[in-house]
Order: structure tokens, then C-alpha cells, then sequence
């Protein structure tokens, strides 16, 4: 017996055609070598979902009735983690890792669970047991001694691992441009015992808190490549020469340009840069150099910039660099903007300690100079101010010609490099330099925006190199993701190319509009990367039992994929997988 669907067109005698649909209820047989087919009954008048029904059943299939026949035993989060191990493998950042193996699972699981949840490896192990992530690569019974001996083994291998990733995307044939970004930050520590704690200059503002430095070295686009972990009170040139010790002795590179800021590359590291030859720089001079280079004298001035805002100069104290000057009538501006306000709040200031003292409150000489101390350890402003200070007598005015000095050299930086202008002109250089941006946006995602890098929990040396490391590996797949997904989130795609380099960056009008109407070009929803990883968490794995079968018996089953989760698995063109491997 089968259902038969059976279609009869005709015309009427309008000339109207007209298509008649009828579900028969059949029963074929042979009769003497003939097969016939007899109607037992038409199904037509049932609803279409009742006649599906009567079709399964003859077909041989077992119909169960949602809610009764068919239960969801657990439903649990399956799309962020599936998005971002599907990346890593794409990426080979398994094989990159090591050999198979128990702590490989561990340590990826790691670094998956810090995109996507960034926590304590304590909180994290309780965390992955509530998603697919644990049981699909088969860590779910892990203990915290078993993490951290997979942190140890990541920290151990971190030298072979970044020797690979150099090798991708620093080497000649994954970086063309030759050159690579480098710069330092810091992150503070909790608990006395860190051998690498120590009070330094501190990034994150923590004031009064030991902390740790690490250096961060980069490909040209901001892909992050190696890091090192330094004591917190690591000078920025101590640590920039342990970054051209990486290069040279463990990547075995080079013909290689680095990119610092002036605190990084300075003149004594220039000079040994010099001497141990092959590797070139870019880099910026320091304020007081910049001045030298603009007096009377000098090859800076003001004239250079009425026709463009860049210009080339050359000075007898670098000799076999280039020295590229620009002027940003948007950062002079703003720097004349906050050197008025300094100024007003430092004249407050000073205003209250004259009061003072013409009430006779404040007498001796050494208790004035503190106060006024501690009003330029404030505001950095005392340069600008003549005072007088006496006992029972104070009096202050303003020094124009030390703020006219200052006002003039008002947004000019000058660059200097070891770049032939076969390689770089003067606007490629501005361009190399600003690229230091890209670094500071890894800096961000490491500390802030995605992966929590800070404060350091951790107490032994190894540990804090492993938990960096970790990271680090993390934040080379938000770099990808990022990357892949920025037709979905805020990221602007097509980022115009600007007619001036010193000129700030401009966002595309296609990302202008993409925020405006919060909508993609595929008019999906826009999304942060961290709001777009919450989306992808909806997408479960859910168990399902049917009634009457074992109660260990069940199967898997995927909630239906949004348009957005489906686009966000076709740009990291991975399939959507029931499981992690």
C-alpha cells in the first residue's frame, strides 16, 4: 500500500487551465504478470501534515509525537566554540602546537576557551564542561593540575611555535614589505610572591602596584607573531634589544625592517643596530631633538610646510638615515587645546598657594617650593612659568617665549629611517611608522576588548610566560576572526586610502553607513565581535531521546543556523560541524 499523488490538468471551456491535486490511498498487486493498482480510499480532503503522516507510516517510518515520543535530554551552547575551533584548524593551529596528544587538547581547548570566554584556568574548567568543547576534545574530566601542566608544556614549546609563526608571516615570501612592528606594554600583578613583579612606568594607569612588561612583535598588518615577558621594571631599549635577539638568533631573519616608537629605538639602539648590520629601523625622534633640528639654524622649519605636510630633510648627526618631517594641523590643534587648559588649571593652582602666603597660612621658602612641587608634579607645566619664591613670598607669571617655543613646534614629529628610497619614499615611511597603530589594537584586544589578559593571578615565572604566551596564541585567532568576520560587525572593510599620510584615518562611507543603520550590506544585523560570538553561542547541540528506547540512547541534534550564524561560518568557510572533531 502507498499514497499516490495524482495530477489532473484540464481547460475549462473559458479557456482557464486549471491543475486538480488528489492523494489516493493504493493497493498495487500483479494479476498474471500485470501490475494493477486498486483506490481504497482518497486522501485529498485530509490536511497535508495528516496525509504526510499516513505516507511515513506506509513507508516503514516511525512517527513520534513532539513533547511525548521525543524529548530534549540537555541543550547546550555550540556555535561560538564550533566558529572559533574551526578557525584555529584552518589556521593548522593545532598542528602548530605540538604533536597529538592529551596536553595538545588540553592547551588548544585553552586558547579556544580564552577567545571565547576569557576567565581563571579554574572558572575556565568549570566553564567548557557547560558547552561542547570539553567532551568534543575529550578534556571534560581535566583537573586544574592537569591545565596548568598543559600550560607549562605550551610555555615550553613557545619558542618552537613562534620560530613557525615567523616563518609564515615574517619570512620573505609571507611579508614582501620586510618589515615588522614592535612594542612594549605592561599589565599589573596581585600577590607578593611573582619573581617578575617589580614597580615600574605603568600603561594601565595602576599606580602603586608591581607589575610585568611584555613586548610584542608583529607582522606589518598587526598579526601577532611572538611575544616576551620582561621584569616590570624593564626599560623600553633593554627590551627592544631582546626583540632583535629574537629575530636574528631564533627566527634566523635578517634582512628585516623594525618599526618602534621613539621611546624603543633610540639613538644608542640605533647604534648597535649599526653594528651588528642586516636589520633597519623606523623609528621617531624625541622632543628635544626635534627642537635642535628647527632652530635658527637648523634644516626644520615652518617653510617646509606650506605646500604639503611631510617633507624630507637630512642633518650631519644621522648620517646614512633619512629624516622625514611632518606637520598635523589636527594633532597641533589639539595640542594647543591642552596646553591652554594645563596652563589655566596651573595658574588655579598656583593662585591658591599666592593666597596662602599673602595670608601668612604659608611662610617658609622650602614649604612653598613643595606646594609648588606638587602642582608641577600635577600638571608638568612648571616649564612655562617664571616664579619667585622667598620667605613669606611667592609670585609666578607665565614664560611666553618657553610657550611660544612649544607652540610652534606644535604637531611636527620627525621620523628617521634606514629605508633606501628604492623601498620607501618619505609618504610609505609615515606610513610604516603609523602603522604602529595596528600593535596598540592587539594591545587593547590582549588587555581589554577580548581576552583579559590582565591582572596576573600567577606567581611562578614559568606560569606568567605561559599565561602570556596563551594570549598571545589567542589573540592571532581574534586577529583572524576579526578579520574574516568584519562584513558582519563594525569593522570597516574597505578602509579608504589617504591622498596625505599625516593626515588622521578615515572611516569608509560604507562602514559610516553600516553604523548608521546598523544593518551589513546583507542587511543582517551588525554586531561587535563579542555581541557576534554570543549570537553564535545560540546555535546548540541538542540530545534527543525517543520514548521507548534505552535511556542512554540518544542522538544529536543542531538548532536550526540564523542567516547571521550561517554567514558567519561561510566567511571562515568552515561547515557547520555537529561536532569539534
Amino acid at each position: 500500500m502507498h499514497v499516490a499523488k495524482v495530477t489532473n490538468r484540464y481547460r475549462t471551456k473559458s479557456g482557464e487551465d486549471r491543475e486538480y491535486v488528489s492523494h489516493l490511498l493504493r493497493r498495487t498487486f500483479r494479476d498474471g504478470g500485470k501490475v494493477k493498482h486498486e483506490t481504497l480510499a482518497n486522501l485529498s480532503p485530509l490536511p497535508g501534515p495528516a496525509i504526510d503522516a499516513v505516507r511515513a507510516c506506509l513507508a516503514g517510518k516511525e512517527l513520534l509525537v513532539a513533547g511525548e515520543d521525543l524529548t530534549v535530554t540537555r541543550s547546550v551552547p555550540h556555535g561560538h566554540v564550533a566558529a572559533v575551533h574551526g578557525q584555529a584548524r584552518a589556521l593548522r593551529l593545532p598542528e602548530l602546537l605540538g604533536p597529538p596528544g592529551r596536553l595538545r587538547d588540553l592547551a588548544l581547548a585553552l586558547v579556544v576557551a580564552r577567545v571565547v570566554r576569557p576567565a581563571s584556568k579554574l572558572a575556565t574548567t568549570r566553564w567548557w564542561a557547560d558547552t561542547t568543547l570539553a567532551v568534543d576534545l575529550g578534556v571534560a574530566d581535566a583537573g586544574t593540575d592537569e591545565v596548568y601542566a598543559a600550560l607549562d608544556w605550551l610555555a615550553d614549546r613557545q619558542g618552537e611555535i613562534e620560530a613557525a609563526l615567523a616563518g609564515r608571516h615574517l619570512a620573505a615570501a609571507g611579508n614582501p614589505a620586510r618589515t615588522a612592528l614592535y612594542d612594549l606594554s605592561s599589565s599589573w600583578v596581585t600577590g607578593r610572591c611573582c619573581p617578575l613583579a617589580a614597580h615600574g612606568y605603568s600603561r594601565d594607569g595602576k599606580k602603586g602596584y608591581p607589575q610585568i612588561e611584555y613586548g610584542l612583535l608583529t607582522d606589518p598588518a598587526g598579526r601577532p607573531v611572538a611575544v616576551q615577558v620582561f621584569p616590570g621594571n624593564t626599560a623600553d631599549p633593554t627590551a627592544f634589544i631582546a626583540a632583535v635577539d629574537t629575530v636574528r638568533e631564533r627566527f634566523g631573519l635578517t634582512d628585516l625592517t623594525l618599526v618602534g616608537d621613539r621611546g624603543m629605538i633610540t639613538s644608542a639602539r640605533i647604534v648597535a643596530l649599526r653594528e651588528l648590520g642586516g636589520l633597519g629601523w623606523v623609528t621617531a625622534l624625541r622632543a628635544p631633538a626635534v627642537a635642535a633640528l628647527a632652530a635658527d639654524t637648523g634644516p626644520l622649519q615652518l617653510s617646509l610646510f606650506d605646500q604639503a605636510d611631510l617633507a624630507e630633510i637630512s642633518h650631519p648627526d644621522y648620517p646614512g638615515e633619512r629624516l622625514v618631517a611632518c606637520r598635523n594641523p589636527a594633532l597641533a590643534e589639539e595640542r594647543a587645546r591642552k596646553r591652554r587648559e594645563l596652563l589655566a588649571a596651573t595658574e588655579t593652582d598656583l593662585d591658591k598657594i599666592v593666597a596662602a602666603v599673602q595670608a601668612g597660612r604659608l611662610v617658609d621658602a622650602g614649604a612653598i617650593g613643595r606646594r609648588v612641587g606638587r602642582v608641577d608634579g600635577k600638571r608638568k607645566m612648571a616649564k612655562h612659568f617664571l616664579l619667585a619664591i622667598a620667605p613669606g613670598s611667592f609670585a609666578y607669571s607665565r614664560d611666553e617665549p618657553s610657550i611660544a617655543a612649544e607652540t610652534a613646534l606644535d604637531g611636527i614629529y620627525v621620523l628617521r629611517t634606514s629605508l633606501p628610497t628604492d623601498r620607501a619614499d618619505a609618504a610609505q615611511v609615515v606610513a610604516t611608522y603609523k602603522s604602529l597603530a595596528r600593535v596598540e589594537r592587539d594591545f587593547r584586544s590582549l588587555k581589554t576588548i577580548d581576552l583579559d589578559l590582565r591582572p596576573i593571578r600567577h606567581y611562578t615565572e614559568r606560569r606568567v610566560r605561559g599565561h602570556v604566551f596563551l594570549c598571545m596564541l589567542a589573540a592571532y585567532l581574534v586577529w583572524h576572526l576579526r578579520t574574516a568576520w568584519a562584513p558582519l560587525t563594525f569593522t570597516d572593510q574597505t578602509p579608504p586610502t589617504p591622498t596625505d599620510p599625516v593626515a588622521p584615518a578615515r572611516r569608509s562611507a560604507a562602514a559610516e553607513r553600516k553604523a548608521a543603520t546598523q544593518q551589513t550590506d546583507d542587511e543582517l544585523p551588525a554586531r561587535s565581535f563579542g555581541d557576534l560570538l554570543s549570537h553564535l553561542a545560540t546555535l546548540s547541540r541538542n540530545d534527543m531521546h525517543v520514548a521507548g528506547t534505552p535511556h542512554d540512547q540518544t542522538f544529536q541534534l543542531l538548532a536550526v543556523p540564523t542567516p547571521t550564524q550561517h554567514r558567519a561560518f561561510d566567511l571562515i568557510h568552515t561547515p557547520i560541524p555537529l561536532q569539534l572533531r
